[in-house]
């Protein structure tokens, strides 16, 4: 089956992945620390504001959408079958889901009779996690038991879960990983269905944007579209919410396919292409804060269409370093590019395992000493993660 051109592996988008990872890690550790500034922190919800945080998890979400064509046409490449490439994409799916549910209810407890805090919830839960998708050697026959065993672990740990007031484990939410998974779903279904056909991709871009639209409030609180409406129910059925997440998503998989659509164009074309593209988004966030707040927690499409230009300036940025090999300085951030999931839960326990020792960060480190603190815990999650990986410990789903 033909691949499009997406067969060979794109090295921009490991890095991208990489950096935003170290992002993700060093932003979620601000919670150590004090005197964090504000420009660095998440907006409130209606502060009409996005800082450094509100870009992290958009931007990965645009590196989701760039990954995807090449993981499913690599895919059909080998002589792998639509069919169960479907099986793939949901069983991933499938996985994030239940790890985003987990870590929503990790602050509850694992069972009341058993006095075990949500420290021991959340190491239990990881430990369940790599048992069961991590990625085993063929020929290591114990593999399908330790999977067994992080299955019977994952179960123990839903049933007898309680909260402090005695409620039962359930999808409050879906977390970050959730959310991730279903915008994955939806970009790998729209892949499967459109392929490198840009105008069936662009109509589902516009949709998703047109659903935004209707379905987020103005400024003024008042939404285009009342509640309680068929487009409302469909997107909650879909489990879009206003369709951003989705969004970033299949923003990715449109720059990728235009990316190999302008191919064979010289360099400078390419790079004014990507400034076009990005002085479009930048018109389009511009136009749409006329209406709409900037607001990640809302997920306005003023905040989509703004870190959309910066995912393509950082992306083709990226791309013109890995066509001219400079790509030397990549090498400590590789890890979290290679082993994301990995990356991801390594610092819950680095901090399941404090909270069991009483080991908290002193005031003093706040600041600018505790900015290099956070990035310092950043660096040693990635060290972390490559270490395990050459003992053949890495999450792959």
């Amino acid at each position: 089956m033909e691949n499009y051109g997406f067969g060979r592996r794109n090295g921009a988008i490991d890095m991208l992945r990489g950096l935003t990872m170290f992002l993700m890690i060093f932003v979620n550790d601000f919670w150590t620390i004090g005197d964090v500034p504000h420009w660095l922190e998440h907006a409130a919800t209606h502060e009409d504001a996005m800082g450094l945080s509100d870009i992290v998890f958009p931007l990965f979400l645009f590196v989701v959408g760039l990954s995807i064509p090449y993981a499913i046409e690599c895919r059909f490449q080998k002589l792998i079958p639509a069919e169960k490439t479907l099986g793939h994409i949901l069983s991933r799916t499938f996985a994030l889901l239940v790890m985003g549910v987990f870590f929503v209810n990790a602050d509850g407890r694992m069972a009341p009779f058993l006095g075990c805090g949500d420290w021991l919830f959340k190491l239990l839960a990881i430990l369940g996690f790599f048992l069961v998708w991590n990625a085993y050697p063929e020929q290591f026959k114990a593999g399908k038991w330790l999977r067994g065993a992080g299955i019977i672990l994952l179960i123990a740990l839903a049933v007898t879960y309680r909260t402090d007031s005695g409620g039962l484990m359930k999808a409050r939410w879906w977390g970050i990983l959730g959310l991730i998974g279903w915008a994955y779903l939806f970009g790998a279904v729209a892949w499967l269905l459109c392929r490198k056909r840009t105008g069936a991709l662009s109509l589902v871009w516009l949709g998703l944007i047109g659903l935004n639209l209707l379905t987020t409030a103005t400024r003024d609180g008042e939404m285009l579209l009342g509640g309680g409406n068929l487009l409302q129910d469909f997107a909650r059925a879909l489990n879009l919410g206003n369709g951003s997440s989705a969004l970033m998503a299949v923003t990715g998989m449109l720059v990728a396919v235009q990316e190999k659509n302008f191919g064979r164009e010289p360099a400078g074309r390419k790079l004014l292409y990507a400034a076009l593209s990005v002085g479009i988004l930048i018109g389009f966030g511009t136009a749409a804060h006329e209406d709409w707040i900037i607001s990640k927690n809302i997920g306005t499409l003023p905040w989509c269409f703004y870190v959309g230009a910066i995912g393509i300036t950082l992306y083709t940025l990226l791309r013109v370093l890995e066509e001219k090999g400079w790509t030397g300085w990549f090498a400590p951030f590789r890890p979290a590019g290679m082993a994301t999931l990995t990356v991801y839960l390594l610092p819950d326990v680095y901090y399941a395992v404090s909270e069991a020792l009483g080991l908290y960060s002193p005031a003093w480190l706040a600041g600018p000493l505790g900015l290099v603190k956070c990035a310092a815990f950043a660096f040693l999650v990635i060290g972390t993660a490559w270490a395990l990986g050459k003992a053949g410990v890495k999450i792959k789903i």
